[in-house]
Order: C-alpha cells, then structure tokens, then sequence
C-alpha cells in the first residue's frame, strides 16, 4: 500500500469521526483532501468515501442527518441535503 493510499484510507476515518461528532466542515474538507491525493496520485476512492459523500457538495454523507436513502426498482438512490442524487444498483 502506498503512503498515498494509506493517507486516504486515514482522511476517510477522519471524516466519518467528524461528522459522527457534528463538525461537518471538518469532515467536508476531509474528503476534499482525499479527493485531491487521489486525483493527484491517479487513485480511485475508496468505496467507502464515493458512496459516503457529495460529489457536488464534497459532504460526508450520514444517512437521516443530511441524506436521504431510498430503495428503487434494482437501484438504491441517496439524495444529499444539497439536492445532488447519486444511484448505485444492487
């Protein structure tokens, strides 16, 4: 494992102990960070962190705080505070 993934896979637990604990901006720049390393390092995130968080808002996505899950016909749909809707099939 790279210093580079190591340091994603660090950023990722900040970020979810941030918004667990209420600093939302914390944990928004933390998966900003990640982002950045990972587009810099020519990574791919984590699953962790692309289906926990806002591709427009950068927000670590908590579900009945600031987002939403719906189930649909094959696909799971989250909806973010911001109004950004991400699909993932099952």
């Amino acid at each position: 494992m790279s210093v580079a993934e190591e340091r994603i896979e660090r950023l990722a637990d900040l970020a979810g102990e941030a918004a667990r604990s209420g600093a939302e901006e914390l944990a928004r720049r933390y998966v900003r960070r990640a982002r950045r390393i990972a587009e810099r390092n020519r990574l791919s995130l984590p699953k962790r962190i692309t289906r926990f968080s806002c591709d427009r808002c950068d927000a670590y996505l908590r579900p009945g705080h600031n987002a939403r899950v719906r189930t649909r016909n094959g696909h799971v749909v989250v909806t973010c505070a911001c109004g950004e809707h991400a699909r993932y099939p099952y």
